[in-house]
């Protein structure tokens, strides 16, 4: 079924305000076609452009996208560089549009290892979104979902070292407040591609609730019916929190 039929079964009060996808397989996808990883990657963006234009067009509050995890590092430092300089580049170049469907568009995750230079460019980037109310798009770049808590428990500390902040006074909302995701509800629905089914360090505080899809696609081929079919399995489940 074409996906703006998907679209139309959408019951728009049950669906999800937060989707985080966990993008997997650009490197399977590229073995499968016999190609270069880096071709597997590209590809990857066209799936991310494709999602993101889908997320617009049901009005989706917030989407989280696994770009980059702080495991990452560990890949080959030719596939690393690529991945960055693939990433940046991916969003100077897609700026425009996004501004114009009215994305408003911010990375989140750790400043550490990745050059001064390159975090000034996101930000630049980025901020030129920030007046826009439509679909706020997440980039998890070298994101960890441990060391967000790392992070997040640091500045509590040192906020109740300086007197800022009372033992007393922390609770969830404190802590979700110095997360990177302040201010963002959690996430309602977590997608994975190619056929895996972990979570790997993503959104680990945010996705205590979560709903979980998951599929056998490799990413690059994940489709806007996908994307669709995703949110409709979601809005048919009975969500407890807990209570009988």
């Amino acid at each position: 079924m074409n996906y703006k039929d998907l679209i139309k079964k959408i019951d728009k009060p049950k669906m999800p305000r937060h989707i985080a996808i966990i993008m997997d397989g650009n490197g399977r996808w590229a073995k499968l076609h016999k190609t270069r990883r880096i071709n597997g990657h590209k590809k990857g963006v066209e799936a991310v452009r494709r999602t993101v234009e889908t997320a617009v067009e049901v009005g989706l509050e917030y989407l989280t996208i696994y770009a980059f995890s702080t495991e990452n590092w560990a890949r080959s430092k030719a596939e690393v560089d690529y991945l960055l300089k693939l990433i940046i580049n991916s969003l100077i170049k897609e700026i425009n549009e996004l501004i114009k469907n009215n994305v408003n568009i911010r990375f989140i995750g750790s400043k550490e290892k990745l050059a001064e230079s390159y975090n000034k460019k996101v930000i630049k980037t980025c901020k030129k979104s920030w007046n826009n109310t439509g679909l706020h798009l997440n980039v998890a770049m070298n994101y960890g979902g441990r060391q967000e808590l790392i992070d997040a428990f640091n500045e509590i500390m040192f906020d109740m070292k300086s007197g800022k902040l009372k033992k007393s006074e922390i609770d969830e909302d404190i802590i979700n407040s110095y997360l990177y995701t302040a201010n963002m509800p959690d996430s309602d629905l977590v997608i994975r591609t190619s056929g895996e089914e972990r979570l790997s360090n993503f959104l680990i505080w945010q996705s205590a609730y979560s709903e979980f899809w998951f599929t056998e696609t490799l990413w690059p081929d994940f489709s806007r019916e996908e994307f669709i079919q995703a949110i409709l399995d979601f809005q048919d489940r009975k969500r407890r929190f807990g209570a009988r």
